[in-house]
């Protein structure tokens, strides 16, 4: 199939498809397994092109954190496999622990392992690179001001050629993509913020995009695409718009009262910050349920049920796909059709234990074969 540049994505007529990735650490791994049955399905549907990439199909990608370093991948014609191959060296590198290191003072993890793998892979493009070739939405936190950064690739944007009253502002498309993504996966604890210069004499200090409200970035790119002050203002509806989100596995709290009033304080105040997260991710659930048409819409509660029948203003505005697996024994077994030691399980849950890369490439596809349909895809959403 031909491909496309940036700039047919984003502007180029016909409906429009969304690439949303999650963040979670080394449990990218796990969405890897969708995105390579994605890759599959895609590609025959363009008769076996073995030059098809995900990025000829989607016209915009974003991810948060691990997401973003995906998304990027991506958004440069990577093949899933060759990101398969990056992150099994990212899990032995970057994951590696120096001794009698708690990251109680100091950050869990060096920087530079992920540096020099963000560096080898993504060299000096920038965001505004002829080498990216798709819309590409990277997520992360300014912490100095408390704000969370969409940074993107729309050239029509507002900042990412800056000019009148804006001048001062560095220009988002001379960002270097390794920079931001560095920036996007500076989780506290594990690894120190990223500071670059964000406008003239001013410098801007980032952590984990997924230390705001969209560690799960589909909302945000939902509101990237059709808000007017984002500059693309793209055309809604079920049959013009396609957003597929792809997660990294989540728990569910499965805590007593007791268990709850007897932590310690800064056990309680890590679980507060977990429960947030989850919070945030099950609300972008329930709009994009509710706004969807959505052949897998989830079970939000008991009483709200999954939306299927929930007309927002009596339309549905977009087609909605998300995929996740959720770290249950029984819940695997259940909806996946995998046995697994609940211990193995639970442990899954890690986000920086490179020992759990095998496991959850296996259950990564294993989910994907599971759940993920060929009709989910409409042919109205077919590249022309």
């Amino acid at each position: 199939m031909q491909h496309r540049t940036r700039d047919e994505h984003l502007f180029g007529p016909g409906p429009k498809r969304i690439l949303a990735l999650d963040g979670g650490g080394i449990r990218g791994i796990l969405t890897l397994g969708y995105l390579e049955r994605l890759e599959n399905i895609l590609r025959e549907r363009y008769g076996g092109d073995p030059d098809f990439r995900l990025s000829d199909y989607f016209d915009l990608i974003g991810g948060t954190s691990t997401g973003s370093i995906i998304a990027t991948g991506l958004a440069l014609g990577f093949s899933v496999k060759k990101i398969q191959g990056i992150y099994g060296t990212l899990a032995g590198e970057v994951f590696k622990r120096p001794f009698l290191s708690l990251g109680l003072f100091s950050a869990k993890f060096p920087e530079e392992p992920l540096i020099k793998a963000l560096t080898q892979q993504f060299g000096d493009h920038t965001l505004g690179s002829d080498e990216v070739k798709t819309g590409l939405m990277i997520m992360t936190k300014r912490f100095d001001t408390g704000s969370a950064w969409v940074i993107f690739n729309n050239p029509r944007s507002k900042y990412f050629n800056p000019s009148g009253t804006e001048r001062t502002a560095i220009p988002n498309s001379s960002f270097l993509l390794r920079q931001v993504v560095r920036a996007s996966t500076a989780a506290p604890h594990y690894f120190q913020p990223e500071r670059f210069p964000v406008a003239q004499g001013v410098d801007g200090a980032f952590i984990d995009g997924g230390v705001s409200a969209f560690n799960n970035p589909s909302l945000q790119l939902f509101m990237l695409a059709t808000i007017k002050g984002y500059g693309l203002e793209w055309p809604v509806g079920a049959n013009k718009l396609l957003l597929v989100s792809l997660g990294t596995g989540y728990q569910k709290a499965k805590l007593t009262a007791d268990d709850v009033t007897g932590m310690p304080a800064v056990q309680l105040a890590g679980q507060s910050l977990l429960g947030l997260m989850s919070e945030c991710d099950w609300l972008s659930q329930t709009l994009l349920q509710w706004w969807s048409d959505s052949p897998t819409a989830a079970r939000i509660n008991s009483e709200i049920g999954d939306l299927r029948d929930d007309l927002m203003g009596g339309r549905k505005y977009l087609s909605y796909l998300r995929y996740n697996v959720r770290f249950d024994m029984n819940w695997i077994k259940e909806y996946i059709g995998v046995e697994l030691d609940e211990k193995l399980v639970k442990g899954l849950a890690a986000m920086d234990n490179p020992q759990n890369v095998e496991e959850l490439a296996d259950l990564g596809a294993a989910a994907a074969a599971k759940q993920m349909d060929e009709r989910h895809f409409p042919k109205g959403f077919d590249v022309v």
